[in-house]
C-alpha cells in the first residue's frame, strides 16, 4: 500500500538545533528506503516564503505569496513509500531524520480510477 510521509518542521529548527539531521544523513536514509524497495518517490521543498497558494472561487482565481494558514510548522517535504500496511508505515516514518525535530504525517494514498 502506498503512504505519504509528509514532513513538517519550524523551519529555523529544521537546521538550527544540535539535533537537526544534516542534509547527507537524510540522503542516505532516502538511499537506504530505495534499495529496500519502500521508496516510491519525495523531495525536499523550498523554504516556505517560496510557496505560493491559488484559491478558485465562484469561478475567480485568487493568488496569494506564502502558505494557506499561519503556523509554526511547515511543510519541509515528503517521502512516498510503499509498506505493507500502517504498522510498517509509521515504523518507517519513525526513521526519517528530521523527526527528531518536527513531525511526520503518515498518510494512506487514495488511488483514483482513471
Amino acid at each position: 500500500m502506498k503512504y505519504v510521509c509528509l514532513v513538517y518542521c519550524e523551519e529555523a529548527k529544521l537546521h538550527g538545533l544540535p539535533e537537526s539531521p544534516p542534509d547527507s544523513e537524510c540522503m542516505a536514509f532516502s538511499a537506504g528506503l530505495a534499495q529496500s524497495g519502500h521508496m516510491l518517490g519525495g523531495q525536499a521543498l523550498e523554504m516556505v516564503h517560496s510557496a505560493t497558494t491559488v484559491r478558485v472561487r465562484q469561478g475567480k482565481t485568487s493568488v496569494t505569496d506564502g502558505p494557506f494558514a499561519e503556523t509554526k510548522e511547515a511543510l519541509a517535504g515528503f517521502y512516498l513509500i510503499d509498506a505493507r500496511d500502517l504498522n510498517e508505515a509509521i515504523q518507517i516514518a519513525s526513521r526519517i531524520p528530521p523527526a527528531r525535530v518536527g513531525s511526520i504525517e503518515v498518510r494512506p494514498v487514495r488511488e483514483l480510477q482513471t
